[in-house]
This record gives structure tokens, C-alpha cells and sequence, in this order.
């Protein structure tokens, strides 16, 4: 697979990364060898094995002037959170990927062929400097941050990207614009999502804003609380969000509190659809049980916070402003 097709660098790629790579090697083996894991001697070896390789076929190359990196050169990009991968793919950046975490493989068909490096939590640092990369891109997290300073130790650099708030969203967006030069694109899938923001909003304006509560998971019961871009969401479309309570994004709340809050309308972005109606019913006092205002919705559409947000404002209004939607 060559380098456009998000595999391998093509044995026509730039020769300037020898150098750094051989460096970046260098670093890994000494951060390896001055651990204390029993396997040390063994894994001491193989490392040493593989930059012997790396090196003996770097040396096998002809001499050539040096030659500069062409200024069309794409990123080698490894994306280890699939909201971050949809974000490239939709910039049509997906060129650039030459690995990806095992949710993105799992849910995104365009990438299920690219090479994996684990979980969002348990990524593989051997996988991914195995890929050369030019950039790693994550959401952050407690457990990510000890693989973020091995990786930039190494000399592999690291772009962090806040996705709780909608204007974290959009900066997203931007950002990976900006990074693997796609800034035009970037530029207008924000003014995209801006635009059908403001449509949703002006329809809202003008209808009943039901009670309102977005379901992530309901056992044990997560819903969207305040200040996230789903809270942003159901304000655009005219929902009163009940959860907006809570200080947390997605708090945990028990079933105790939805019956005191009395939700008209109930969105339903949780796993096994079918069953969200069986489920809800088990409370018949519900006002969205007594109106039968019980929805459910592909939570890829609605909660990721990727690309899409226009289409996924659009489709809340939708269901807001729908007394019949079910």
C-alpha cells in the first residue's frame, strides 16, 4: 500500500526522515533498556535487531544529493479517537492516516483496513512509533497522559484536543485543518455547522420548548447535563434541558430523579434501540411515557463530537419541534 492510501511510507517518499528516525530509535532503545522489565535483555535485543535493520537499509541506498521534503507532502497521521478520525476524513484528510485506535476501525468503515494501536485508553506505543508517525492526535484523558510524554520524549509530536464544548468542537475542526493542510475545507464545515445552528435556533424561537432529557446510556442511566456541545445542541433545537441541573457534562443520575424531573420528552441515544420503548415504559408515569414521546436516535449521529454537528442540530430540531416524532 503506498503512502496516498494511508499505509507505509512508498519507497518514493522523502529520504529526509532517516535521520530522525535513526534518532528517535536511538531514544526509544535507551528508554527500553533503562526499564526494569524482566523481559529487558530479550526486548534489549530485538530493538537492537530492528535499528541494525533500519540502518544497514538505510545504508544500502545509493548516494543522492539531499534532497528537501516536497511542500505538497502529506502528514503521517495517527488518530487514536474516532470523533478526531471523522474530523480528518471529512476534511478529506484521510490520506494522512496511516494508523488508528481500535474504536475507529470497529465504527469507521474507511479506516478498518488501516493498522491499529489498541484502545482509547490502552494504546500500544510500539504500534504506533512502528508507524513513523508526524503527528498523534487524542482527546485527553488520566490515562493517556504518561504515553503522551514517552511519545514526546521520543521526539514524536502530540496534538491534545479538548471535545466537551462546542467551541472545543469547532476549534477541532479547525485545528486538524490547519495541521494537515486542509485549512479551506475546515474553514467552511464550520461555517456549515454555524449556519445550520442558526436555522435550528430561528425555528425553535417560534415553537414550545418541552421539557427534555438526552439519554446516553440507561443502565446504569448517564444523560447530557450542562455545558457540553449536546446541551448546546438541545438548547438550538428548543428543548429545556431537565439535566442542565448538573454541573457535570454527562452525569450519572438515578431513575429517582428523571421521575422528579418529569421530561415530556425523552431522546434516546443509547445502545439496542429496540428496547428503549420496553425500558421507559416500566416508569408509566413519565409524561414522555404518557405521550408517547419516546425517541431514539443513532447515537453516531447525534453524540459524537466530529464533523457533523449541522446535521446533527438539524435532526434534533427536527425531533423537537415534532410532537408526532417517535
Amino acid at each position: 500500500m503506498n503512502r496516498g492510501a494511508g499505509g507505509g511510507a512508498s519507497a518514493a517518499g522523502p529520504k529526509v526522515r532517516t535521520a530522525a528516525r535513526g534518532e528517535r530509535a536511538g531514544r526509544y532503545l535507551a528508554t527500553v533498556i533503562g526499564s526494569r522489565s524482566p523481559l529487558g535483555p530479550l526486548r534489549s535485543l530485538l530493538i537492537a535487531l530492528l535499528i541494525g535493520l533500519s540502518s544497514a537499509a538505510a545504508l544500502a541506498e545509493p548516494p543522492s544529493a539531499p534532497t528537501a521534503e516536497p511542500a505538497a507532502a502529506l502528514p503521517r497521521v495517527v488518530s487514536l479517537n474516532p470523533s478526531l478520525t471523522a474530523i480528518l476524513l471529512a476534511l478529506d484528510a484521510g490520506p494522512s492516516l496511516v494508523g488508528v485506535d481500535d474504536w475507529s476501525a470497529r465504527d469507521i468503515p474507511e479506516v478498518s483496513s488501516l493498522p491499529r494501536v489498541g484502545g482509547l485508553f490502552n494504546p500500544s506505543l510500539e504500534g504506533i512509533l512502528a508507524l513513523e508517525p508526524d503527528l498523534v492526535v487524542w482527546v485527553p484523558s488520566a490515562q493517556q497522559r504518561n504515553l503522551r510524554e514517552r511519545l514526546e520524549a521520543l521526539g514524536v509530536e502530540v496534538l491534545v484536543l479538548e471535545n466537551i464544548r462546542l467551541a472545543q468542537v469547532l476549534g477541532s475542526i479547525q485545528e486538524l485543518g490547519d495541521r494537515v493542510g486542509r485549512e479551506a475545507e475546515a474553514r467552511e464545515r464550520v461555517r456549515a455547522i454555524r449556519r445550520a445552528w442558526t436555522r435550528t435556533e430561528r425555528a425553535a424561537g417560534r415553537r414550545p420548548h418541552p421539557r427534555t432529557v438526552l439519554v446516553l446510556q440507561r443502565d446504569p442511566l448517564y444523560v447530557v447535563g450542562r455545558g457540553s456541545f449536546l446541551d448546546a445542541m438541545l438548547r438550538a433545537a428548543g428543548a429545556e434541558n431537565v439535566a442542565a441541573k448538573f454541573d457535570e457534562a454527562y452525569p450519572r443520575v438515578g431513575v429517582e430523579w428523571l421521575i422528579s424531573a418529569g421530561p415530556e420528552l425523552i431522546i434516546d441515544a443509547a445502545a439496542q434501540p429496540e428496547l428503549a420503548r420496553a425500558h421507559w415504559s416500566r416508569w408509566p408515569s413519565l409524561p414522555a411515557v404518557v405521550e408517547g414521546r419516546i425517541v431514539t436516535v443513532p447515537a453516531e449521529q447525534v453524540t459524537l463530537p466530529g464533523p457533523h454537528l449541522d446535521r446533527a442540530v438539524t435532526l434534533l430540531g427536527r425531533i423537537v419541534g415534532d410532537p408526532e416524532a417517535r
